[in-house]
C-alpha cells in the first residue's frame, strides 16, 4: 500500500528544495563575481612607450600618477584625471600667476598627496605610498631614468616624449595615443589629435593665399623660457605666427628660443608687436621696457599703438590650448578680414572647454591684469 503524503508535508519538501536551489545559485553568483573581479584585476596589456620599451601594465588602471612637465596635462586632455592618486609639487604651489588651463580647471589637484618635486624630480617612497598601478613620465633624458624609477618602485613606468604642435607633432600624437590605450581612452585621444589638426588646417586655409607684400611685419617679445624675460626674448618659430603665415622679423634666427639684441629689434622696426604676458612676472618687463626705454619709444608699432598682449603658453611645458587661442588672436590682429567670424575670447574658451573641461580664459587672463587679447597702453 502506497503511503500518501499530506499536503503540508509536500509543501515542506518543496520549500526545502527551493531553499537549497537558491543557496546554490547565490553561491555560484558570488563565485562568479569574485572570478570576474580577479580577471579584471589580472587583465593586462603590453604597450611600447616613446623610448621603444615594452611595458606590461594593468588594463584601464584605476590608480596612476603623472611625473614630469605636462604629463598631467595630457591625462586631463584625455578626461582621465580622476584616476590620479598623487601630484608633483607644482600642483600645490600658491602663485599669483598661473597659465596652466588644465590646473585652473582642476583646483582639486592641490589636495592630492605629493609624489615629488616638479619637472620629474620624483620621490620613489612617496610614489610607492600613493600606490599607483602605473606611472606615466615625460621629459626623461634616457630610458635609464625610467628603468631606475621602476627598479626603485616596482611599479610599471611608461616613458612619453612630450612633443609639440610643429616639428614634433607626431611625438605629441604618439604619446596621447599611448596614454589613451593604457587608460581605455583611445577614442578620446583620437578626438584630441583631430581637434588640433582641424584648427591648424583652418588657420592655414584662412591665410595661405595672402601674398607677403600684403602682410605687415611682426615680432613677439617677452617669451617665457625657463622663467620670465623681457622684450628681447623671442621664438623664431613662434607657433601662432607659423600657423597664420605671419611675417616674423625674427624668423631667420633658427628654430629654438632666441635672445635678440635691442639694436636688432629697433633695426627691424616691426609694424605690429606682440607681448607674451608671462613677462609680467619680472621687473623690468617687456611692457615697462617699451614704456621707459626711449629707443623702444621710437618703434613704429609703439607710436601707432600696434602693441598687443598674448597669453603665455610656455608654462610647465607647452599648453597647447593657449597656443591655438593665441594663433586665432594673432590672426585676427594681422588679418582682420580673414578672421571676421572669430571672437578671440570666445574662441579661447571653446578650445579650453574641449581640452580641459572648463572655459578658463577669464580666470587665467585675470592673473595677467586682463591684458590678454587686447591692445596694450604703452605711450
Amino acid at each position: 500500500m502506497k503511503k500518501i503524503l499530506k499536503p503540508a508535508t509536500v509543501m515542506l519538501i518543496l520549500a526545502c528544495f527551493l531553499l537549497a536551489l537558491t543557496c546554490g545559485c547565490t553561491g555560484n553568483a558570488s563565485e562568479n563575481a569574485q572570478n570576474t573581479a580577479e580577471t579584471s584585476i589580472s587583465e593586462t596589456i603590453t604597450i611600447t612607450d616613446s623610448f621603444g620599451r615594452e611595458v606590461t601594465v594593468p588594463k584601464n588602471p584605476e590608480r596612476v600618477v603623472c611625473s614630469g612637465s605636462g604629463c598631467l596635462r595630457y591625462l586631463t586632455y584625455l578626461q582621465a584625471q580622476d584616476k590620479i592618486v598623487g601630484v608633483d609639487d607644482i600642483e600645490q604651489k600658491e602663485t599669483i600667476f598661473d597659465a596652466r588651463p588644465y590646473a585652473l580647471a582642476n583646483p582639486q589637484f592641490k589636495d592630492y598627496p605629493l609624489i615629488g618635486e616638479f619637472r620629474g624630480n620624483d620621490d620613489p617612497e612617496k610614489i610607492v605610498a600613493a600606490d599607483p598601478q602605473v606611472i606615466f613620465k615625460t621629459y626623461s633624458t634616457s630610458p635609464d631614468d625610467i628603468d631606475e624609477l621602476y627598479e626603485k618602485t616596482g611599479i610599471p613606468v611608461i616613458g612619453l616624449n612630450y612633443g609639440d604642435l610643429t616639428a614634433n607633432r607626431n611625438e605629441m600624437s604618439k604619446s596621447l595615443r599611448i596614454m589613451g590605450e593604457v587608460m581605455g581612452k583611445e577614442e578620446r585621444a583620437g578626438s584630441v589629435i583631430a581637434y588640433f589638426e582641424e584648427m591648424i588646417n583652418d588657420l592655414e586655409s584662412r591665410t595661405a593665399d595672402i601674398p607677403d607684400e600684403d602682410k605687415k611685419t611682426t615680432y613677439v617679445g617677452g617669451i617665457a623660457y625657463r622663467g620670465p624675460h623681457g622684450l628681447q626674448s623671442t621664438e623664431p618659430t613662434y607657433p601662432p605666427f607659423v600657423f597664420v603665415n605671419a611675417l616674423n622679423v625674427a624668423g631667420d634666427m633658427g628654430t629654438e628660443h632666441a635672445d635678440v639684441a635691442k639694436e636688432k629689434i629697433i633695426e627691424w622696426d616691426p609694424e605690429i608687436l606682440f607681448v607674451d604676458l608671462s613677462t609680467l612676472q619680472t621687473e623690468p618687463n617687456a611692457i615697462t621696457e617699451l614704456k621707459d626705454d626711449p629707443s623702444y619709444q621710437e618703434l613704429g608699432s609703439v607710436k601707432s599703438g600696434e602693441v598687443y598682449g598674448v597669453l603665455p603658453y610656455n608654462w610647465y611645458s607647452i599648453n597647447y590650448g593657449s597656443v591655438m587661442a593665441d594663433a586665432y588672436y594673432v590672426g585676427k590682429v594681422l588679418y582682420p578680414d580673414k578672421f571676421s567670424d572669430i571672437e578671440p575670447d570666445a574662441k579661447a574658451d571653446e578650445i579650453y572647454t574641449f581640452l580641459v573641461g572648463e572655459p578658463v580664459f577669464d580666470k587665467m587672463n585675470g592673473a595677467f591684469n586682463n591684458e590678454g587679447f587686447k591692445k596694450l597702453e604703452i605711450v
